[in-house]
């Protein structure tokens, strides 16, 4: 059942701080008395590549060990099982156990109550995210849960409801690891210490290639739709609330705010899936001070892709890749340089669960050492109501198309937008 509409204030989608300063936390080494045992204890619901990555960062840089699998398919689970239990020997640790392999549409339920697992991550399609985080959270369980938070305005609403049940108790992380990237990190420092004087206005770009799926021949519409839900609308949110949200979300995280307002255009004229999501999108996005952003989007491109932002201050110009030069040029000029980091002419393999060989190389790692460092200290970090302002500025400039008009913030948060897949997941157990 659909809520009706609401308007939110500004106020409050601001995080409230972690108040666990003064809160007592055994941490669990000391519980558990053992190295293997004082591990973090993960459970993963959703085992697909984005999952798999994540998980594996995890349990191979940070003290986590991942002892439970969830999804709705079996495949999924027998490779994700191998991986791990790969993983899992070459630490000296015995495999995960079959009791806690789950399968089906409750596997998420499974996972959440298990009283063996101690954080969950949750990287199934989009759709899904609300309903698999606050189970989650319901079961007192740390959430680490993957960008978009929602595909509707009632999603991210619920989100947000979550967080305040989950905030000073719980550690719930969303996955936007560019602020952790190093070159971002000190770029954004320097740019909100004023290096670029007044910001007038901005350009960006998520130009990227086709994501190929297995057709699933002689599968039934729904196998296909859940398999391929990268090509579905509802499923994933679209192109630029799924994948291009990460651009967005460094535009609010650099303006320390969020967008007033969207006009946009958009389609699918060359893509040739049998999905309905839109190959490509234009947005202006308007910031307060009358900050105006153009973002550009494919997910179509042949032999090329590119991801790239650019603010335009009165004291100089600020430029970030994902592969290619992080600086600022005019009167305080500054260009990240690391041997970790070479130059990329931007042209290689683009990569779909997000591992980078240059300024995001060390994103996933520094955001997961973060997150686990939080639980750990009983310094819980709670990201869900700036996981939900970021996800709504995305539905904002995808409605703005869809809708072939300008469109505020508040009209878009008084929308009484419930999307509802029509998929009985009960044909999957």
């Amino acid at each position: 059942m659909s809520e009706g509409p609401k308007k939110i204030s500004r106020r409050e989608f601001v995080s409230a701080a972690a108040g666990a300063a003064g809160l007592m936390i055994i941490k669990p080494q000391l519980v558990r008395g053992t190295a293997a045992n004082s591990q973090l204890r993960l459970g993963v619901i959703g085992c697909g590549g984005r999952g798999t990555h994540d998980a594996t960062v995890l349990a191979t840089q940070t003290p986590t060990r991942v002892i439970a699998l969830g999804d709705l398919f079996q495949d999924q689970l027998d490779k994700a099982k191998q991986h791990f239990d790969q993983i899992a020997q070459q630490k000296g640790y015995s495999g995960i156990e079959s009791s806690r392999i789950f399968r089906g549409p409750n596997a998420y339920e499974q996972i959440a109550g298990n009283k063996d697992v101690d954080v969950v991550l949750i990287t199934t399609p989009p759709y899904f995210h609300p309903q698999h985080l606050e189970a989650a959270v319901d079961a007192g369980k740390h959430v680490y849960c993957e960008k978009p938070v929602a595909v509707d305005v009632t999603g991210a609403k619920r989100v947000m409801e979550i967080g305040q049940k989950a905030d000073g108790r719980l550690s719930l992380e969303v996955g936007f690891e560019l602020r952790k990237a190093p070159p971002y990190v000190e770029l954004t420092r320097r740019i909100q210490a004023g290096a670029l004087g007044r910001i007038a206005c901005g350009e960006a770009y998520y130009y990227s290639t086709f994501i190929n799926r297995p057709d699933w021949p002689n599968a039934s519409p729904d196998y296909i739709r859940i398999r391929n839900w990268i090509y579905d609308r509802v499923l994933s949110g679209d192109i630029l609330v799924e994948q291009n949200i990460h651009v967005i979300d460094t535009f609010n995280w650099m303006l320390k705010g969020r967008p007033l307002k969207a006009v946009a255009t958009g389609g699918r004229q060359v893509r040739t899936d049998s999905g309905n999501v839109y190959g490509h999108y234009n947005v202006i996005f308007y910031y307060p001070d009358n900050v105006a952003i153009n973002f550009g989007s494919t997910q179509f491109d042949k032999g090329w892709w590119d991801v790239a932002g650019r603010f335009f201050g009165s004291k100089g110009v600020s430029e970030w890749h994902y592969s290619g030069p992080v600086a600022i040029y005019g009167d305080e000029p500054w260009k990240w340089t690391s041997n970790q980091n070479p130059p990329s002419s931007g042209q290689g393999q683009f990569s779909v669960t997000g591992a980078f060989s240059d300024n995001l190389a060390e994103a996933d790692p520094e955001k997961f050492k973060s997150y686990v460092d939080s639980i750990t200290s009983g310094k819980f970090h709670n990201q869900a109501a700036e996981g939900a302002e970021s996800t709504l500025s995305a539905m904002l400039g995808r409605e703005a198309a869809y809708l072939g008009r300008e469109l505020t913030w508040d009209e878009l948060v008084s929308m009484d937008m419930t999307w509802n897949s029509g998929i009985n997941l009960s044909q999957f157990a």
